[in-house]
């Protein structure tokens, strides 16, 4: 009986197979944008998580002021950090592998006749383990030049590219607007942030350099911090706070005038968004399966009229209702689902190309896949069962007088 009844829907499909086609292309474009947009969501959200860990794994940042949401991420001003704060994190803070005082600056980077704008940054070495940075070539600052404020540099790949080109940077001397410093390392690239910042675009030098020979003072404009595997940074966030409100001698009930800001937390919340956005996104593409599934309904609609002789014929000769609503049913069913096998192919070509021109990877989801052929399915059972019911119910004498 199935099988009959399956045999009879591919033949009214075949005997019109460009109205089919029409028919199915509203299913076929739906399903196609749902798998593409939940796709493309879900490669960007693995390459947020991705792109941000690469900051620094279990890294916290210590900042003076306070930061409020808003246009242009207003800040209040407050009093700058100096060496002891790094210093009492580091002895007073449990589970901390490495905390890195810093302080930057924009300057000129010049070499010859190239000069290049970049992010100088006064550092020592425990800033390299809490940001995740290694060297490609060269040698870490000794524990000589740290003290003594040696003016000998880092530099990021950009900065290589731009200043020295192909020629071998080490041992060489660049100027930083008037500072003189020697190359001893290059770091290895890590590409761009999901922030759209070059992380290769940057000079570290000896924090105590920076301090004498561009700031012209010891303040120290944040303190990076990262925990030890294993160790919350939940708590050791809470720890940092509470010993820095006694630093600063905040009394209770008063605001504090230094941030703490927790990467795991901020991985956590762009990680949400963009969930919520591909939902979003994966909604907005739904719509079209219910105007592919209105397509069906007017087509089905559509053949009733037409074959309105051979309903009569068949329910003449002993044909029940539910064999004749089955018989339509399916092939809404039928239509549905070959616009829901075309659309998860076409969806999963356009996501594999979307994936490649916007650099996130592809990450294919087998349930979305399921639920996009099942719901294609679904809206062929729905909104063909009205057509059906309507062929099902034609009285068998009116239908054989149609003409």
């Amino acid at each position: 009986m199935i099988w009959e009844t399956l045999l009879l829907a591919f033949r009214a499909i075949r005997r019109n197979v460009l109205r089919s086609s029409l028919t199915i292309l509203g299913i076929v474009i739906g399903v196609a944008a749902v798998i593409t947009m939940v796709t493309l969501g879900g490669g960007a959200t693995a390459q947020v998580k991705v792109e941000i860990s690469s900051l620094g794994s279990n890294m916290l940042s210590v900042r003076p002021g306070q930061w409020f949401r808003g246009p242009g991420g207003i800040r209040t001003a407050a009093d700058d950090f100096d060496i002891e704060d790094a210093k009492a994190i580091r002895r007073e803070v449990f589970g901390l592998e490495a905390v890195a005082p810093t302080a930057s600056k924009v300057a000129q980077a010049i070499y010859g006749n190239k000069n290049w704008s970049t992010s100088v940054i006064g550092v020592t070495n425990d800033y390299l383990k809490v940001r995740d940075l290694s060297l490609l070539t060269g040698r870490e600052f000794t524990e000589g030049e740290l003290r003594s404020g040696k003016t000998v540099c880092m530099i990021g790949t950009t900065v290589q590219k731009e200043i020295f080109g192909d020629q071998p940077p080490l041992g060489e001397r660049i100027r930083l607007n008037r500072l003189s410093c020697q190359v001893i390392g290059i770091l290895e690239s890590k590409g761009q942030s999901s922030f759209g910042q070059d992380q290769d675009d940057l000079i570290l030098i000896p924090l105590r350099a920076f301090q004498r020979r561009i700031q012209g003072d010891t303040d120290i404009k944040a303190i990076y911090v990262s925990a030890l595997d294993g160790v919350s940074t939940t708590a050791v966030k809470e720890e940092i706070e509470k010993l820095m409100r006694i630093r600063r001698r905040i009394l209770p009930g008063q605001d504090d005038d230094f941030n703490v800001f927790d990467m795991q937390e901020i991985v956590g919340a762009m990680t949400s968004t963009t969930r919520v956005l591909t939902a979003l996104l994966g909604a907005v593409a739904a719509v079209s399966l219910l105007v592919g599934g209105i397509g069906i309904m007017n087509i089905m609609l559509v053949s009733v009229s037409e074959r309105t002789r051979e309903i009569g014929i068949r329910l003449a000769i002993g044909a029940l209702e539910r064999e004749v609503l089955l018989q339509f049913l399916i092939e809404a069913v039928v239509l549905s689902s070959f616009g829901g096998l075309f659309g998860i192919i076409l969806g999963l070509v356009a996501a594999g190309v979307g994936a490649r021109m916007l650099g996130v990877p592809f990450i294919l989801n087998p349930s979305i896949i399921t639920v996009s052929f099942l719901f294609s399915a679904a809206v062929g059972v729905v909104f063909g069962f009205f057509p059906a019911r309507q062929a099902a119910r034609l009285d068998p004498i009116e239908a054989l007088r149609h003409e």
